[in-house]
């Protein structure tokens, strides 16, 4: 078991559902999101994705793509981003994931990456734009520095297709909840629960659901049928927000405790 693993049994022991929180790595700069992932951990965050900048997020809507451009512009690379992860990791147990596009992983290397994301301390890597059948080129690598990868389904992924997807997943299973790209919604399909309830039923590890999350209702609705939920534009746009460095990490605090409080045990 590595720090998913235990995160997720931690949760099923109290009666919690997880919160997974993105952060976008690099905005404004890494020290700063370092210091954000530390704050949203103490405030309940389960699980942290850590969105590596890349130029062209082609599944992420605005508030993730400017993020990422002004992350690109203060500095930031894969390679500052596994610094993070370091300064992190002295303080800090969190499992952290690594949201990233593959052109960012191959130019840096993919057995390069596997080492030194594991002797950092990440505990698993997203592939945004890797289909399941393509895989093959890095999660052999990746697994041999026990580096899941995360497998992605979606609302059109056929019951086929989801089957062959989740068989052999490991860490957890990503189900995004709608068509289209990230970004905080008013509101999600009705028929997401039963999506949820179908890929749950076939899946051997938890599954999370993301994708327009964005408050704390929204988030308790929506783990009635999923082991966990991924919130990301929601708490990017409060790190983007007015104030001091100091006042956006607390706003994103509040934010991510009000979440959490949401996916606890029901009273």
């Amino acid at each position: 078991m590595n720090r998913l693993d235990h995160a997720f049994q931690a949760c099923r022991n109290t009666g919690r559902k997880a919160l997974v929180s993105f952060v976008s790595a690099g905005d404004p700069d890494l020290a700063t999101s370092a210091r954000l992932v530390t704050a949203i951990a103490a405030a309940g965050a389960d699980i942290v994705e850590l969105g590596v900048p890349f130029s062209d997020p082609m599944a992420d809507g605005p508030t993730i793509q400017e993020a990422s451009q002004r992350a690109l512009a203060s500095g930031a690379t894969l390679a500052g981003v596994l610094d993070l992860v370091r300064e992190v990791r002295k303080t800090c147990p969190v499992p952290l994931v690594l949201f990233s596009y593959y052109n960012v992983i191959y130019q840096f290397g993919i057995e390069r990456l596997a080492v030194a994301a594991a002797a950092a301390g990440v505990d698993g890597v997203l592939l945004v734009d890797v289909p399941f059948e393509e895989l093959a080129e890095v999660e052999p690598v990746l697994d041999r520095s026990g580096l899941p990868v995360i497998r992605l389904v979606a609302p059109t992924t056929p019951p086929a297709r989801l089957a062959r997807i989740t068989a052999t997943a490991a860490g957890f299973v990503y189900c995004i909840t709608v068509t289209g790209v990230t970004g905080a919604r008013a509101e999600l399909p009705a028929d997401l629960g039963a999506l949820l309830d179908q890929v749950r039923a076939v899946s051997p590890v938890p599954v999370v659901a993301g994708f327009g999350i964005s408050s704390p209702d929204m988030a308790r609705a929506v783990a009635a049928h999923a082991d966990g939920v991924v919130v990301g534009s929601a708490l990017v746009r409060r790190m983007a927000g007015p104030g001091s460095t100091d006042e956006r990490i607390a706003d994103c605090s509040r934010f991510v405790a009000s979440l959490a409080a949401a996916l606890g045990p029901a009273p």
